[in-house]
């Protein structure tokens, strides 16, 4: 490897790991001694790149318009457009549009036999059966999801029973016949999902749970990971998690 290689694929790797990234873990994902990082660190500073830390305490790199453009692999730019083109038909029309700006802004940014790949992926996302639309502003929701914010909605079960909820939101998913919001229900006491199409008359508390979202989300995840695996053992055609099945 090149030492211009080298410094190319420490910018790269300060970009995708989570800051701040320990010289350790930068030795161990370039397969370089800790005195290369911290020698090649300096050389990107004497360079321009605006990088933030030191040894002992890790590194973020601090963007910069002055810093060369991220350069993406042919097989990542497929993996992106794919995304990009599948959440432009799955989400809530705020998110289909963001994905849609994004891609085209990517388009621009590559450069031009990348922007060709782009235009001409042999890759697509295609849904025949979309979910429900939503009643809410998916938007609104989240945004108090990433503020860490209560928010209370009126709500319609698969039998048709009325509820008012109050909830911690923490996160959204995405499935192949409804979008879901999972969350820790004030009325219940418990973990649960919400389909969004049932949901009505969103509104945000202004009551922080912050910072219990990850950990929140973590634990419910493993429950339903757990709960997934002994349906398995029980039923092996069962599938994922129903919103309707505790609510």
């Amino acid at each position: 490897m090149t030492r211009t290689h080298r410094l190319f694929q420490m910018m790269t790797t300060l970009r995708r790991l989570p800051a701040p990234v320990r010289a350790v873990q930068l030795a161990n994902e370039m397969d370089v001694s800790l005195r290369t990082v911290y020698r090649d660190i300096d050389a990107l500073r004497g360079l321009g790149a605006v990088i933030d830390g030191e040894a002992g305490f890790g590194y973020t790199l601090i963007e910069d318009a002055a810093l060369p453009p991220l350069g993406f692999e042919d097989d990542e730019l497929e993996a992106l457009v794919l995304g990009l083109r599948d959440v432009a038909v799955i989400g809530d029309p705020a998110l289909s549009r963001a994905a849609e700006s994004a891609l085209a802004k990517l388009t621009a940014r590559v450069p031009p036999r990348q922007a060709h790949r782009l235009q001409h992926a042999i890759l697509d996302a295609r849904r025949f059966f979309r979910p429900d639309p939503p009643r809410i502003d998916v938007a609104d929701l989240r945004a108090a999801t990433w503020a860490e914010e209560t928010v209370a909605f009126s709500y319609v079960d698969a039998k048709g029973a009325p509820s008012m909820r109050e909830v911690d939101p923490l996160g959204i998913v995405y499935m192949q016949d409804t979008n879901m919001l999972m969350a820790w229900c004030h009325l219940r006491r418990d973990f649960r999902v919400f389909r969004l199409d049932r949901m009505d008359d969103l509104r945000r508390t202004g009551q922080s749970f912050r910072p219990r979202r990850v950990p929140m989300l973590r634990e419910y995840t493993e429950q339903l990971r757990a709960e997934a695996e002994e349906r398995a053992r029980c039923r092996p055609s069962a599938t994922g998690p129903s919103a309707d099945d505790k609510t």
